[in-house]
């Protein structure tokens, strides 16, 4: 039994084990090759190679810290990456429009699945505080009318999945700062996308900016989700040892 979609059981718990360990270390490994590829020889085979790693060892970092049966919260984390990936890895075989519609699609999925887990928390986020919504919103805004003379056909599906990445970084507030900053890191990772897409705005070393916030932000997301996790969990041991 268990509370919040979280079973109990012996050694269930968010702990930093042997394999989170050696899955951190590849995080960071492969993250470092990726980062320095994107500033000294961006589109090479080395940073496309690099970045389909990224989720995939980010997901194993989940699966390290959690052993099974794991929670609700864990699953829903994994499939949110899961897509995450897809989206990191189908514009390798997919070109053009369909290539990213594809990637909208998979993240859109992610930033859905990511909405449902963090939910839970929108009391505690900065919904119940809507003066700090107006800076999201805002930011979102300021996108769609940069965007929007070169978006053309596109225009709705960027919308679509604006309102999902805003929702998705104002829950994220509900965790406590890390998730917060996590997502609103997020946030700003997909905005530098929307502005090398559709706008003539050119950031200095913008692929590296926007790989750097993209991992950063989707680490400290899921660590404030495993965090979550834990705390769940014992609570909810201390509920059973107290029956």
């Amino acid at each position: 039994m268990g509370i919040d979609g979280v079973r109990l059981g012996p050694g269930h718990g968010t702990h930093a084990g042997p394999l989170a360990r050696v899955f951190l270390a590849l995080l960071l490994a492969v993250s470092l090759i990726h980062l320095v590829s994107q500033l000294l020889a961006p589109g090479q085979p080395l940073g496309e190679v690099t970045q389909v790693l990224l989720m995939p060892m980010l997901g194993g970092y989940v699966l390290g810290c959690t052993p099974a049966p794991r929670s609700s919260l864990v699953r829903l984390a994994l499939v949110a990456v899961f897509f995450s990936w897809l989206g990191d890895s189908i514009p390798r075989v997919l070109h053009g429009d369909p290539g990213f519609l594809s990637m909208v699609g998979s993240f859109l999925t992610a930033q859905v699945f990511y909405i449902v887990l963090l939910r839970r928390w929108w009391r505690s986020s900065v919904l119940r505080r809507p003066v700090w919504l107006l800076p999201y919103l805002l930011v979102l805004a300021a996108l769609v009318v940069l965007c929007a003379p070169s978006a053309g056909a596109l225009l709705v599906p960027v919308i679509v999945y604006g309102l999902a990445l805003v929702t998705m970084a104002v829950l994220s507030t509900g965790t406590g700062l890390k998730g917060g900053l996590g997502g609103a890191i997020f946030f700003f990772s997909d905005s530098l996308i929307a502005l090398r897409s559709f706008t003539d705005i050119d950031v200095p070393a913008q692929d590296f900016w926007i790989m750097l916030t993209y991992i950063l932000g989707q680490f400290l997301l899921v660590s404030a989700i495993l965090d979550k996790d834990n705390a769940a969990i014992g609570a909810a041991r201390q509920q059973a040892a107290g029956r």
